[in-house]
């Protein structure tokens, strides 16, 4: 039996409820028949929407991947604080919503918009002395949450407030990779004084890709148990393979000689490039073909040359 070639690129998942983003990446080992499989961000177990996973040598793409901003949608319910802030955590505290108005909550989401410096939930996956903050939480130790700064480009309610409940709104979300929904819901509800948390999440975009094209994780689970083996062409738009990977910044094509050079890890002249010295290249061969990733070590005059050295060599 000739052995199935092995597959490099991205897949699309639209992660369904309930299950942990590890379980997807753990099906579609055994759906695609490949062992390095990772992803670009996970999505709590309630959350659904996009799961952007890297498939063979993209795995060490991934510190490209995971920094693009992403969208989503969801709803928040005011009155009532949970300690994982969200439905599926314990109430820490109930608020009166009497008072609450649509256009209070909109003044109010407006507000976050733009740069911050956000806590995580204190149930999540972020680490601290090695330890995952879910972990030490569980145990009731006491830690102290480190923030980061985010951006928040885009929060804004998508329906009325009480359109599928008195306590609740829908929202659209836009942010850097980082930030937390349900950490904005939590802040929100805290500001109106009201208490709140996320009560529904769906991821729609990460970067360039969308939901719209991905693969149901269903049929991930379908074919796992199954025990039939998935196929690039069987997966349709939601994969992407390995030469068409757009990374967020410019490509520059060789000709054989410095790919040969490339090859071997040498610096290479790279014409008609307008990336400044630091910046990261995307390096293919004439045929488009993926070769590197690579760094621009210096600008040669006005001449449109760089010298790009590569640092994740492919071929």
């Amino acid at each position: 039996m000739t052995p199935r070639p092995a597959l490099h690129g991205l897949l699309l998942v639209d992660k369904r409820p309930g299950g942990t983003s590890h379980d997807v990446v753990r099906a579609a080992r055994r759906a695609l028949g490949e062992r390095k499989i990772g992803h670009c961000g996970t999505l709590d177990p309630n959350a659904t929407g996009l799961l952007l996973l890297t498939v063979g040598r993209s795995t060490r793409l991934t510190r490209f991947l995971i920094g693009a901003p992403k969208v989503y949608e969801g709803e928040i319910r005011f009155g009532i604080a949970t300690d994982t802030y969200d439905a599926a955590g314990e109430v820490t505290r109930e608020g009166s919503v009497a008072d609450l108005t649509h256009e209070r909550v909109v003044q109010a989401m407006c507000g976050f918009e733009g740069q911050q410096h956000q806590l995580p939930p204190p149930y999540s996956a972020k680490k601290i002395g090695g330890r995952k903050y879910y972990e030490l939480a569980r145990r009731g130790e006491e830690f102290e949450r480190q923030g980061k700064d985010v951006e928040i480009f885009q929060f804004e309610a998508t329906g009325p407030l009480g359109a599928s409940g008195p306590d609740r709104i829908s929202f659209r979300l836009s942010c850097s990779t980082g930030a937390y929904a349900r950490s904005l819901a939590h802040d929100l509800g805290e500001h109106l004084g009201c208490g709140g948390h996320l009560a529904a999440l769906r991821r729609l975009r990460i970067g360039s890709f969308q939901v719209a094209d991905a693969l149901d994780s269903q049929r991930l689970e379908a074919s796992e148990r199954d025990a039939e083996p998935l196929a690039a062409d069987d997966l349709g738009v939601s994969w992407v393979p390995f030469d068409d990977i757009p990374l967020p910044f410019p490509r520059v094509a060789m000709d054989a000689t410095q790919e040969r050079r490339i090859a071997h890890g040498q610096s290479v002249l790279a014409p008609g490039s307008e990336a400044e010295e630091g910046d990261w290249v995307q390096i293919t061969d004439n045929r488009g073909r993926f070769l590197a990733v690579g760094a621009v070590a210096e600008r040669i005059g006005d001449r449109g040359l760089a010298v790009v050295h590569p640092k994740i060599v492919f071929q």
